[in-house]
């Protein structure tokens, strides 16, 4: 199931904006980034600018990560790449979509919200920080058309 890599994106690529992107949290390894791509089950919408890697399994689909780099912030892509996503999972028969983000990520929990999620549950204290107190992890779901 997983989607060609798009040309000149590549797992160090996208660990290299996942990292510029994730300040707060750790970010993900090339090596991670490979062993996702290379699931039958994950796939990748985007490129090294802007990405989402997603899960599908028995009709749902779960983000896993979003990352836009910050030099191509405040563009749209971020909406962009969460509406292509949904639609293609949409398309190979995902029914329904979830996700889980920090409670002190208020610019994702807007973008979330604004396509359509809503919380379903918290874990607490699930992201742990650097210097401040674990963040809690918030759960959002919404049905694909």
């Amino acid at each position: 199931m997983t989607d060609p890599v798009p040309p000149h994106t590549t797992p160090e690529a996208l660990a290299a904006t996942h990292k510029a992107a994730f300040t707060q949290s750790r970010p993900w390894s090339a090596q991670e980034f490979a062993e996702l791509l290379a699931d039958r089950f994950t796939t990748l919408t985007g490129d090294a600018r802007a990405f989402a890697v997603v899960r599908e399994i028995a009709g749902e689909a779960e983000l896993l990560t979003i990352a836009t780099h910050p030099a191509h912030q405040r563009q749209g892509l971020g909406l962009k790449i969460m509406q292509q996503w949904m639609h293609d999972a949409a398309t190979r028969g995902a029914e329904e979509a979830f996700l889980e983000v920090a409670q002190d990520n208020t610019a994702a929990q807007a973008l979330y919200s604004a396509c359509g999620f809503g919380l379903v549950g918290i874990r607490k204290a699930y992201y742990p920080r650097p210097q401040a107190a674990a963040a809690d992890a918030m759960l959002m779901k919404r049905s694909l058309p």
